[in-house]
C-alpha cells in the first residue's frame, strides 16, 4: 500500500478542437505525491489547470496521459475504491433546490452504499453548523451554508482523503473561519485534505506542503516552511525626519527605493543580513531616523515571482 494518499505520474489532459479549432492542453506532465496525513495546499492562477486535476481525480473528466492513485488505487484500474477513498468539495454550488439538507446527505450516503444504520447525517450537519436548517429547502440557504453542506455532502461515506476546491470564495470571515476549525478538526483525526484557494495567507496558515501549478504544469513542491525559504530577501523601511527628494547618496550602493517623502526601503539578503551597515550609511550621511520597520517576505512574494517567472520563460 502506497504511503501516499494520492499519486498523480505524468497526469496530462488535452482538450480535443473541434471545427478546425487548435487543441487546448490543460495538463502537461504533473508529477505530485500528497503524503497520507497532510493539509496539502494546490495554488495557481485561474486556468492553470487545478481543477481539471481535481476532476480527474473525480472521475469527471477523463485524463489524455500518465496515472493517478487514491488511497493506493488507480483511478483506470479500481475507480470504485479509488472514489470510495476520496470526498470532493467542488468550486461551484450545484443543488436541488426542492432537497432539504437532511434528504441531500440521505441521497449522498445512499449512492456511496452506505447502509442506514451506519449513515451520520445529524452528525455531520451538527459539525457545519446546519442543524437547525436540517429539513429547510436548500434554495432558502445562504450562499455559505451551501458551502458548508457541501463539505458535509462529501464527508458521508467517511473517506480518509478530502479535496476543498476554492472552498471559502464569496463565503464572510466568521463562516470561513468556522469552516477551517472544522477541517483542522477532522485533520487532526488523520483525514488528509487538499486545499486548492486563491487565498495565499490561508494557505501560508494551513497548509504543511504547498505545490504551485502554472501552465499546466508543477512550477515547485515543498514544505511550506521550506518553500518561504526560497526567496532569501527582506526589505528595511527606514522613517527619516528629513524629506526625501530621492534615495540618499549613502544608499546607492544598496537594493534601495523611496517609500514616501519620509521613507527608503532597502532590501538585504537574509542570509547575508547586516542591517547595522544600512543604519551606519544613514547616519554617516547625517539623516535622522524616526523609526524602523521590516517586511519579511510571504508566500505571495514567492507565488507572484514563480508564476511570472515562469510566464516570462513560456
Amino acid at each position: 500500500m502506497s504511503k501516499n494518499a494520492i499519486d498523480i505520474k505524468g497526469l496530462k489532459k488535452v482538450y480535443r478542437g473541434r471545427g478546425g479549432a487548435e487543441d487546448k492542453v490543460a495538463l502537461t506532465g504533473i508529477d505530485l505525491e500528497i503524503p497520507r496525513g497532510s493539509m496539502f495546499g494546490l495554488l495557481g492562477p485561474n486556468g492553470a489547470g487545478k481543477s481539471t486535476t481535481i476532476n480527474i481525480l473525480a472521475g469527471l473528466v477523463n485524463k489524455t496521459e500518465g496515472s493517478a492513485s487514491i488511497w493506493g488505487f488507480d483511478i483506470d484500474q479500481n475507480p470504485r475504491n479509488a472514489r470510495a477513498n476520496i470526498g470532493i468539495v467542488p468550486q461551484e454550488l450545484m443543488f436541488d433546490a426542492f432537497f432539504t439538507p437532511r434528504e441531500m446527505l440521505e441521497v449522498q450516503a445512499g449512492m456511496y452504499g452506505v447502509p442506514k444504520a451506519e449513515r451520520r447525517t445529524e452528525e455531520l450537519l451538527k459539525a457545519v453548523h446546519l442543524l437547525d436548517k436540517a429539513d429547510a429547502y436548500s434554495r432558502s440557504l445562504s450562499g455559505g451554508m451551501k458551502r458548508r453542506l457541501l463539505v458535509a455532502k462529501a464527508l458521508v461515506h467517511n473517506p480518509p482523503v478530502l479535496v476543498l476546491d476554492e472552498p471559502t470564495a464569496g463565503v464572510d470571515i466568521e463562516l470561513r473561519q468556522q469552516l477551517w476549525d472544522y477541517v483542522r478538526e477532522l485533520h487532526a483525526r488523520g483525514t488528509t485534505v487538499v486545499l486548492t484557494t486563491h487565498y495565499l495567507e490561508e494557505a501560508e496558515e494551513l497548509c504543511d506542503t504547498i505545490a504551485i501549478i502554472n501552465h499546466g504544469e508543477v512550477v515547485c513542491c515543498e514544505p511550506t516552511e521550506q518553500l518561504l525559504k526560497r526567496i532569501d530577501e527582506k526589505e528595511i523601511v527606514i522613517t527619516l525626519a528629513e524629506t526625501l527628494d530621492g534615495v540618499p547618496n549613502a544608499l546607492r550602493s544598496f537594493k534601495a527605493h523611496v517609500r514616501d517623502a519620509h521613507r527608503v526601503a532597502v532590501q538585504i539578503s537574509q542570509a547575508d543580513a547586516n542591517v547595522g551597515e544600512v543604519l551606519a550609511a544613514v547616519q554617516a550621511a547625517g539623516l535622522t531616523i524616526t523609526d524602523i520597520a521590516t517586511d519579511e517576505t510571504d508566500l505571495e512574494d514567492i507565488f507572484l515571482q514563480l508564476t511570472s517567472s515562469q510566464g516570462e520563460a513560456a
